[in-house]
């Protein structure tokens, strides 16, 4: 109950709304166990000496019972529901604003489908145990009290029976907990897994039919789905044997008390209506027992659930601001990568980055070349710390940018990420994502130099026009220039292109590298490219080879110098010196 007992921290700021369906509760149970009280009433005192008064008297104390039982069952259920939502709504925003803390290596420890999973699913279990602690699981012990309390005050020589039904009883309730927690912690292993074959299913369903492997992808989804099927069902049958139990101790408890209660009955020691209200309060006591049992699935539920959550909450973000950061402000734009070192993993590692050294002048366009995996996108990466380097430093203006405040350091640092991502709502939305304030006018200068605005005005909704889910009703082209014009927007002193015109034809690539030397003339571009034509107007010009700088310079002095450099424009270009 730990995980369960830190979630519920998150229920403080309805304390009062909480406190309040706790009385109404109890206000309902005292109620409740009123009721066999006035029943035994109307038997002894009406029905056996024919007494109409007490018969009606007592049915109308019944019936006011029960209408104040429903009132207060009523304002208990408002309460309690206020409770739990807000509860619900304030631990999932903390989920999500610590999401947003992650860097890119915490995100790889986690997948989609897992944080999606503790997002919905997790968190309704723990929101459903909420409002179950402020209903039923508070009213069963309640009720548990009450009844044995009257037991004991209608009859207290049957009352011994519970002292024989309640340890055997209690070891039910038990075994099953232990049984049920690790087999509720399963099932939400296979909800995690099913949702990561749908999301990426749904994500790669192009690629999926492409490659024509739906039924492959139907055998994974299956597969994930019987798991979760056959986990959920060891459950249900541990839920099937334990009931049935718990009934029969009843019953066996129902017959002990008509037994023994109708022998005190024949030798005057009891009344018939005691032994009714005596039965009804032993039903009460055993169904609240039950209730409980039945929770305690519940309960296992949940307490896999929050410690799934607190999982997320738990997490360190690998990228964290120092107390003393220092804000970066007129920024220069001067990068100087020192010695550089760079491994994936918290345990190290082969190096994707190893002694990598440079500097990028402001003004500069750097162009970043090599082959698939040689580190390129790694490098740019650790500009603006979306990952911390090994060894080494990176710095801006002479200051490591482990020493500045992030956001300081981000707004400085406009970037196209290789992996174009547009979010739903329209393409000015898109545009204006990293500077909500921006002016139409700067908005269409943005998008004219990202070559974008031509195919945006041909839409009939121009700028306003709805961007699909993951930009869907885009070319890769449209959505690589919307994304570049997005980087553009923010004005940086740094931009970085990482292979952002890929998907764009050399025409239209060649107008988007002049618009940009226009305006961004003062600010200091790094470019990762594939093709050679990209890079060949570029101050600068780096080869990386498996993680380390095999060459720097411009276009001429690499085709004198590198051998690698002139392989790659050989075999793009056709051979010869570019004149």
């Amino acid at each position: 109950m730990s995980e369960l007992k830190r979630s519920f921290g998150y229920l403080r700021p309805y304390t009062k709304e909480a406190a309040g369906a706790i009385i109404l509760l109890g206000l309902v149970v005292a109620a409740n166990l009123a009721i066999p009280r006035l029943v035994q009433v109307i038997v002894d005192d009406g029905i056996v000496n024919r007494d109409m008064d007490v018969i009606l008297r007592t049915s109308l104390l019944m019936i006011g019972a029960s209408l104040l039982s429903a009132l207060f069952m009523i304002g208990n259920t408002i309460l309690a529901i206020k409770a739990s939502r807000g509860f619900e709504a304030d631990l999932r925003d903390a989920i999500f604003t610590k999401i947003q803390t992650f860097s890119f290596g915490n995100l790889d420890e986690f997948t989609t489908g897992q944080l999606l999973t503790r997002l919905t699913s997790d968190l309704n279990q723990v929101r459903l145990i909420i409002t179950m602690s402020l209903r039923m699981f508070t009213r069963m012990p309640l009720t548990f009290v009450g009844s044995i309390a009257l037991m004991w005050a209608t009859n207290r020589r049957l009352s011994l029976i519970m002292a024989v039904l309640l340890p055997v009883t209690l070891v039910l309730v038990t075994v099953f907990i232990r049984i049920a927690q690790p087999l509720f912690a399963k099932v939400q292993q296979r909800v995690d897994y099913l949702n990561q074959v749908l999301q990426e299913n749904l994500t790669g369903i192009r690629v999926v039919k492409a490659f024509v492997r739906r039924v492959h992808e139907n055998t994974r989804f299956e597969t994930a789905n019987d798991e979760l099927y056959g986990a959920s069902l060891k459950i249900t049958r541990t839920l099937a044997l334990f009931m049935p139990f718990i009934m029969v101790l009843l019953n066996m408890g129902t017959v002990a008390v008509l037994y023994y209660g109708g022998v005190q009955v024949f030798q005057g020691e009891s009344s018939v209506g005691q032994i009714m209200a005596f039965i009804n309060y032993l039903s009460s006591a055993m169904f609240s027992v039950i209730m409980l049992g039945a929770m305690a699935g519940q309960i296992s539920a949940a307490e896999a659930s929050a410690k799934r959550i607190n999982q997320v909450l738990d997490e360190v973000p690998r990228i964290r601001e120092r107390p003393d950061a220092m804000r970066l402000d007129d920024v220069e734009g001067r990068v100087v990568f020192e010695d550089v070192e760079f491994s994936y993993g918290m345990d190290g590692g082969m190096p994707v980055l190893s002694g990598v050294s440079f500097t990028a002048e402001p003004g500069e366009t750097v162009a970043i070349l090599g082959a698939t995996g040689s580190g390129k996108s790694t490098l740019v990466h650790l500009i603006p710390r979306f990952h911390d380097v090994t060894g080494g430093r990176v710095t801006i203006d002479g200051v490591d940018v482990r020493d500045l405040a992030l956001a300081s350091l981000r707004k400085s640092v406009g970037i196209s990420l290789q992996e174009t991502v547009l979010f739903s709502g329209t393409i000015r939305d898109n545009i204006k994502y990293g500077r909500p304030d921006a002016s139409d006018e700067e908005m269409v200068e943005a998008a004219k130099a990202a070559q974008a605005h031509e195919f945006i005005a041909g839409f009939p909704d121009g700028y306003d026009t709805m961007v699909g889910q993951r930009g869907v009703n885009l070319s890769g082209g449209q959505k690589q220039r919307i994304a570049i014009a997005r980087a553009i927007l923010v004005r940086p002193r740094i931009l970085i292109l990482d292979d952002s015109t890929s998907s764009v034809d050399v025409e239209t690539e060649i107008l988007i590298e002049e618009a940009l030397e226009r305006i961004m003339e003062d600010s200091t571009n790094l470019v990762i490219a594939q093709r050679i034509s990209t890079v060949l107007n570029a101050d600068k010009i780096l080869v990386l080879e498996t993680g380390r700088v095999a060459a720097v310079g411009d276009h001429g002095s690499l085709m004198e110098t590198s051998p690698i450099y002139r392989e790659i424009y050989d075999s793009q270009l056709g051979g010869g010196v570019l004149q």
